[in-house]
């Protein structure tokens, strides 16, 4: 009886590593790629600022009124911004004005929610 399939290429079974300058060239790649593709070890974490502080006896409906009213405003500047520019980065400030308009909507969905202060 004839096989239809052949046979599989037969492979060196030896070690990639085995000749010293094959494991050096292996290490060499392994450090390139970190460099390029792994995060930053160095990374400072980030900090906010204590420059602007909001005063924490604020209530919540207020504090959410006010990130609503922000909100909607960024979205209004991105919006008049955007139809200043063309291609690329109209299409960029557009999207950045609809995750604000996603966020307006959220603090709103929020505001909804809150029982008023008697």
């Amino acid at each position: 009886m004839y096989k239809v399939t052949p046979n599989p290429p037969e492979t060196d079974p030896a070690s990639p590593y085995e000749s010293p300058k094959s494991k050096k060239f292996h290490e060499a790649a392994e450090r390139a790629l970190d460099h390029y593709l792994a995060p930053p070890v160095t990374a400072i974490p980030y900090e906010t600022s204590s420059m602007f502080l909001v005063d924490p006896k604020t209530d919540t409906e207020s504090l959410l009124v006010n990130a609503s009213e922000s909100l909607g405003s960024a979205s209004v500047m991105l919006g008049d911004f955007a139809s200043l520019l063309e291609g690329t980065h109209r299409k960029t400030l557009l999207g950045i004005a609809q995750v604000v308009m996603l966020g307006e909507l959220a603090v709103n969905q929020a505001l909804d929610k809150v029982v008023p202060a008697e």
